[in-house]
């Protein structure tokens, strides 16, 4: 990547001095402390540079294209350049005078920091690019590059053809590195790179043929294409002769255990409190949860029910969930009613100026592509900082896949309240709206280097948030769903930290989503299945939500009437996707 040379106004922007920092502040600066500053500024911008260049794949996934055309090879040498990259950038950090950096610096200081940390901890001690073969998959970046209209079709296919280059290579990394493998993550290896072929397609093949390439460019993408696909096919033979010998003989358990799941949880929530610490609030809060939904049954049971409720309020509580869930729309609706749901949310978030949506910033409901699927049912995928005119994906899984007993539990599950919360979290204004707002940081690295916690945080705040607004007309069966679904957010993080460190068996994980969480048993099991291939992810929803959420109520106890709900969500989105703590220590100042 060229390296910028930036204005004094855009280093400025990058260190995060907008409109957060207090005149006061500004004004009375020591020079050598605005020196510093501007040091640091510089800092930030160079990073970022020098990171593309050590992550080409992560470059092209943020709006950044100047290194779209190469493909990493995974292997030992550019594992040491990564540490040697990695350790470079935390000596240079080091050298920085923290005391003389402004609150918003700060924050960006932790954020590259940890970023450098926990790369560094992946390579030398938890080491998953030895025991994870899902990590390996070619086909992301180059369906970027196929689907996303940020330039020419010739520009993009020649970033192509320079790209498949290393595909052969890419995949011999893989298997010389995969060592004693997990038999979950082999499977969804197998699954996920057979889905590259729905970017590895005739229609590549023939957009090349049809383009403005040259004939030589277009003869050498025919050679590489076939290189791609064939090694592609002989990884997925590869993962399939392994799977059988796993199968056989044993595999490596998918369970990491305490003292990774601690470190892992400490680099990805940044939550302030452990892993067990967080388990053991959901704990607490999950039985505060049923209480709730205990109150909304006995006021509904009549209505549904001519025989007396069951002492037993969870059981109760259980059959009204039942009954309600049966209506849902139909099995081949499901992307349609999604799609159409989507205009409703952006009209009751204007009207009632909960927070400012940018009619500029397209949201595209689509059905997953086959290269991701098999791990969630429902995502956003967001363009970066430096594509933000650039499609927002929602992606829904169809269920054309699914046997009719396994599709209606799903449908029983994602029911008619359900998806319209469902429809919340993920895009208006959930996830969609937050990473909008990310992406017009002035801090490039908040909106770059976001915290996974603050991200879901904010799309389960503002489940609760729609509801207590007036969405729904406070209908009590809408709530009831709403406290079911937020008693999944609870359960995740019961069952992560229970799965990885407690030892939890499938049939304990599947009794306590269906009989204490009120889940249906397809999702159950799809839950199951999640917690095997990721760890401590599943807990980002509850923690950011609890900081978020009792934050807000710190604030409105602290400003009484002066509190105003849009103007606080709209400056808690202005710093960009910082973790949940920081973005409070700015607020309060």
């Amino acid at each position: 990547m060229k390296k910028a040379t930036l204005s004094l106004a855009i280093a400025l922007s990058f260190a995060g001095l907008g409109g957060c920092q207090t005149q006061e502040e500004t004004s009375e600066k020591p020079e050598a402390q605005v020196s510093e500053q501007l040091s640091f500024a510089q800092f930030s911008s160079q990073f970022i540079d020098d990171l593309w260049k050590e992550s080409p794949t992560w470059a092209l996934y943020s709006g950044y294209h100047k290194y779209d055309g190469v493909l990493k090879v995974p292997n030992a040498q550019n594992r040491k350049l990564s540490l040697s990259f990695n350790q470079q950038e935390l000596g240079t950090l080091a050298a920085f005078d923290l005391d003389k950096l402004s609150a918003n610096e700060l924050i960006d200081y932790r954020l590259i920091e940890n970023l450098l940390k926990r790369d560094i901890w992946e390579i030398t001690r938890f080491k998953s690019w030895q025991w994870d073969p899902s990590s390996y998959n070619v086909a992301g970046g180059f369906a970027q590059l196929v689907n996303e209209d940020f330039a020419p079709l010739d520009t993009r296919l020649r970033s192509v053809l320079d790209r498949m280059e290393n595909v052969p290579a890419y995949y011999q990394a893989a298997r010389d590195n995969i060592e004693s493998p997990t038999l979950e993550h082999t499977q969804l290896a197998i699954m996920q790179n057979k889905g590259a072929f729905s970017v590895f397609s005739d229609e590549l093949l023939s957009q090349a043929k049809d383009s403005g390439l040259t004939a030589d460019e277009k003869a050498l993408f025919e050679t590489r294409f076939m290189a791609s696909t064939k090694a592609i096919h002989e990884h997925i033979q590869w993962l399939d002769a392994l799977e059988k010998q796993l199968s056989r003989d044993g595999a490596r358990s998918f369970r990491i255990g305490e003292a990774l799941y601690e470190e892992k949880f400490a680099f990805d929530i940044q939550a302030g409190m452990t892993g067990k610490a967080l388990y053991e609030k959901a704990s607490a809060d999950k039985v505060r949860v049923q209480g709730e939904m205990a109150k909304i049954t006995a006021k509904l049971w009549s209505q549904y029910f001519d025989s007396a409720m069951p002492e037993d309020k969870n059981s109760a509580t259980k059959q009204l969930i039942d009954k309600l869930s049966s209506k849902h729309v139909k099995r081949d609706d499901f992307v349609d009613e999604v799609r159409a749901q989507i205009p409703e949310l952006i009209k009751f978030v204007n009207e009632k100026k909960l927070v400012t949506l940018d009619p500029k910033k397209p949201l595209v409901v689509r059905e997953t592509p086959a290269y991701m699927r098999g791990f969630a049912g429902a995502s956003i995928s967001a363009p970066g900082p430096y594509e933000k005119s650039s499609n927002t994906y929602y992606n829904v899984t169809p269920l054309d896949g699914m046997s009719d007993e396994s599709a209606e539990s799903y449908l029983r599950e994602y029911n008619h309240w359900i998806l319209q919360v469902l429809n919340i979290h993920e895009a208006i204004p959930g996830h969609y709206t937050q990473l909008v707002y990310s992406n017009e940081s002035p801090s490039m690295i908040k909106s770059l280097f976001g915290n996974g916690a603050m991200v879901e945080g904010w799309a389960v705040y503002t489940e609760r948030m729609m509801l207590e607004e007036g969405y729904g007309d406070f209908e009590p069966e809408l709530w009831l769903m709403y406290y079911k679904w937020n008693l999944r957010v609870i359960a995740n993080t019961i069952l992560d930290y229970s799965i990885q460190v407690k030892g939890m068996t499938e049939q304990e994980a599947l009794n306590l989503m269906t009989q204490e969480a009120f889940q249906q048993t397809a999702e159950a099991e799809g839950k199951w299945r999640r917690a095997t291939l990721s760890q401590v992810q599943l807990t980002s929803y509850y923690s950011g939500y609890r900081e978020i959420y009792d934050f807000r109520e710190e604030l409105k106890e602290k400003q009484g009437e002066q509190f105003d709900l849009k103007a606080f969500h709209e400056q808690f989105l202005s710093y960009g996707s910082a973790p949940v703590k920081y973005i409070r220590e700015l607020m309060m100042k």
